[in-house]
């Protein structure tokens, strides 16, 4: 398949019609733009069932960190859908072997630590405290995360005690003594 054909082919997947393909082709940063547009699309539908035939297209494309970008937006709207852990890895493994696929290492490790970042957060918010040595194995950004959007005291009493950097521990720390939190 050509740039061209991948293009037009994700476009009228997802239904999208008020776009200029051939200058998405001609464009790294449009390319890009289409991309997220389509993942949005697609990650709205019920079924799961065309996504990693959408990801191997996507990632085909030679611009790989606007492919990496696009593909990691995917993973962060299914993971916000997801109604657990082992949803979600069955969603991402399937995955997997299209992230693989990338030429430059450095986006397939980051794809593949977004995908475990998110696989720990769906098994904190179903009720799993983090060990220190836990927390320590996610992101900086998972951390941060989870010390601005759990509403668990457990959780944000290890992230307060044990991230990485101060400033998430702190944004942990305050939040764990908010009024808003003890009144739950």
């Amino acid at each position: 398949m050509t740039l061209h054909s991948d293009v037009a082919a994700l476009l009228a997947e997802a239904g999208i019609i008020d776009v200029d393909v051939d200058e998405a082709v001609a464009d790294d940063h449009a390319r890009t733009s289409v991309y997220l547009r389509v993942v949005s699309v697609i990650a709205s539908s019920r079924s799961r069932e065309r996504d990693r035939a959408i990801v191997a297209t996507i990632l085909r494309d030679p611009d790989e960190m606007g492919a990496k970008t696009a593909v990691v937006a995917l993973v962060d709207e299914i993971a916000a859908k997801a109604t657990g852990p082992a949803e979600f890895r069955q969603w991402s493994d399937g995955l997997l072997p299209e992230i693989d696929r990338l030429e430059a290492e450095g986006h397939r490790e980051f794809i593949r630590r977004r995908i475990h970042d998110w696989l720990f957060y769906l098994a904190v918010e179903d009720g799993h405290v983090p060990t220190p040595a836990e927390l320590a194995e996610v992101t900086d950004w998972m951390q941060r995360y989870l010390a601005e959007w759990s509403r668990s005291p457990a959780v944000l009493a290890v992230v307060a005690e044990s991230a990485r950097t101060r400033k998430t521990r702190n944004i942990a720390k305050n939040r764990a003594g908010s009024r808003e939190l003890r009144t739950e």
